[in-house]
């Protein structure tokens, strides 16, 4: 197909990440923030990222160093983000995002059904991880 150009990959399957890189010529991007060093190692081109909306300066700072050849800088970011990306989704997407960003005073914290409010034990993990990362 002439019109796709990009696929979002985000099944946590590196394997199936290689296997469409080698029958396509196609740009893969992650769809899993913590994934996102493993797939441009088998040649992926970047996210599309959640972790983005509250480092969004990091991730694109990990991505370019990566694609500029300073793996080994990509990688130390990548292990600095990986315990906020993890909490990015201690409950389904985007509720945990939106908390933070609540957390953060960028957002009212308000969620439209069928979204709920994050539950308050995970809640205070999130906060946790915010204030570990320096965020609060």
């Amino acid at each position: 197909m002439k019109n796709v150009v990009a696929i979002k990959e985000a099944s946590g399957d590196i394997d199936q990440t290689s296997q469409i890189l080698s029958l396509c010529d196609i740009t893969v991007l992650s769809g899993d923030d913590s994934l996102t060093l493993p797939i441009m190692s088998v040649g992926g081109k970047g996210v599309i990222s959640v972790l983005a909306n509250i480092l969004p300066r990091e991730v694109s700072e990990m991505v370019s160093k990566f694609r500029s050849g300073k793996v080994e800088e990509s990688q130390k970011l990548h292990k600095r983000l990986f315990p906020v990306c993890r909490s990015m989704f201690i409950e389904t997407n985007p509720i945990s995002v939106k908390t933070a960003m609540k957390l953060l005073g960028r957002l009212n914290g308000e969620m439209r059904l069928p979204l709920c409010e994050m539950s308050s034990e995970n809640e205070k993990k999130l906060l946790k991880t915010l204030e570990h990362y320096g965020l609060i």
